[in-house]
């Protein structure tokens, strides 16, 4: 292997090592290949959702992307075509894939990124004039592993974070008493969302049920971090549910 292909690769592990966090900001490992390569970097979900991105300063910015940021949508039908590239396209055109040049000569490099056989979603690098070399296909293949890897950790880690509050639900909804339990029905009923601004009173007045047993049936929820309150005195308390429908299925 090329000493500076492995430097270059030693770059990216010594990224992830650095990484306080045990989530990897994509645009981060966007921004550490694309110094490397002297190119603009970005990573699209499935969806067309934009979670990872690096421009390189004085780099030119293609049609349909310059506008884009972090977590907006790319173009609906370049999406759709990014999607249809099913292996590596090496020192590609991306006009072939809809996006105009302006007559520039650029060069890029199409991944797509598969997890157990499911699409993901797309690495994009380009580059105006230099063509990329093999040691710098490897290198993007291997950034592209790493993509796939922390994705799968991010889908892994969200499945267990949403068992758990599933459980976390149950058991605190288990804790209710059954008056209790009709009182936080009709909390969540008075609700818009997730969260909003509900009056104790008012549904005590409306539903028939005493003010003390929704203040209680409140901070048990509360204290098992099923939700946060927050008084607003005479307009009301503020709630947020961390997810109401997994309280509702347990009451």
């Amino acid at each position: 292997m090329d000493i500076e292909l492995l430097d270059n690769t030693r770059k990216i592990q010594k990224l992830l090592r650095n990484n306080n966090s045990f989530v990897v900001v994509f645009s981060d490992i966007c921004k550490c290949v694309g110094d490397i390569l002297s190119a603009n970097v970005m990573v699209v979900s499935k969806k067309g959702k934009l979670i990872g991105l690096y421009n390189r300063p004085n780099l030119p910015l293609l049609d349909k992307l310059g506008t884009v940021g972090i977590g907006e949508f790319i173009d609906k039908t370049l999406n759709k075509r990014l999607m249809d590239v099913l292996s590596t396209k090496e020192n590609a055109n991306p006009e072939t894939i809809g996006i105009s040049t302006s007559g520039e000569n650029i060069k890029a490099v199409i991944m797509p990124v598969d997890i157990a056989g499911e699409r993901m979603g797309t690495v994009f690098i380009y580059r105006p004039d230099e063509e990329f070399s093999v040691d710098d296909i490897i290198l993007s293949e291997y950034v592209n592993t790493v993509i796939q890897l922390e994705m799968m950790r991010a889908i892994y880690e969200e499945k267990m974070d949403t068992k758990r509050l599933r459980t976390v639900s149950r058991a605190a909804c288990e804790s209710l008493s059954s008056s209790e339990k009709e009182a936080i029905k009709y909390v969540i009923k008075e609700l818009q969302g997730d969260e909003g601004i509900i009056i104790a009173s008012h549904i005590s007045a409306q539903y028939g049920i005493t003010r003390s047993i929704i203040v209680n049936a409140i901070k048990k929820l509360e204290g098992a971090g099923v939700l946060e309150s927050k008084s607003m005195g005479m307009k009301g308390t503020h709630l947020k549910f961390y997810n109401k429908e997994y309280v509702s299925m347990n009451l």
